[in-house]
């Protein structure tokens, strides 16, 4: 496994962090956000899109559970089931349809669905840090080892 730890002083160099590590990105990667509520989840992946080319809003799809994206020709799926009583209800909504192939799917609050997603390759856990933020990566697999080898210092 390998883990790699930023202090990023404010959105503006979280949202840069996001940008490096999406430039960075092959098809089919599955991608965990974790952290507490207002740490910076949806802040990381407008940061990421954004930098691919997305010209719109990036917003949390709390109550839809998924936005979809397609950017250089690639889907990106944008989760965010902070809302979810029971896993099973990201299984009714159709949520395995959105993993595999050349999908890159960004996962806010993994652990509502648990035992329902794809292992990740990618961990992303922000936490508090002061006034900034203290952002954690752990590579679980090959494709997330080389995305956080090739993040500079």
């Amino acid at each position: 496994m390998t883990r790699r730890e930023f202090y990023l002083a404010d959105a503006t160099a979280q949202e840069a962090l996001a940008g490096e590590l999406a430039q960075h990105c092959p098809n089919g990667v599955v991608i965990y956000l974790k952290g507490e509520l207002g740490a910076g989840k949806t802040t990381f992946v407008r940061g990421f899109l954004q930098a691919l080319g997305h010209q719109g809003v990036v917003k949390s799809p709390t109550y839809t559970l998924v936005e979809p994206y397609e950017l250089k020709g690639r889907p990106f799926y944008h989760f965010d089931l902070y809302r979810l009583t029971d896993p099973e209800e990201l299984e009714y909504a159709g949520g395995r349809d959105y993993f595999g192939g050349d999908s890159v799917c960004l996962v806010e609050w993994p652990e509502k669905a648990s035992g329902f997603l794809p292992p990740a390759d990618l961990v992303c856990e922000i936490h508090y840090a002061g006034s900034g933020r203290q952002l954690v990566l752990q590579a679980l697999t090959a494709k997330g080892r080389r995305m956080v080898q090739a993040i500079s210092e």
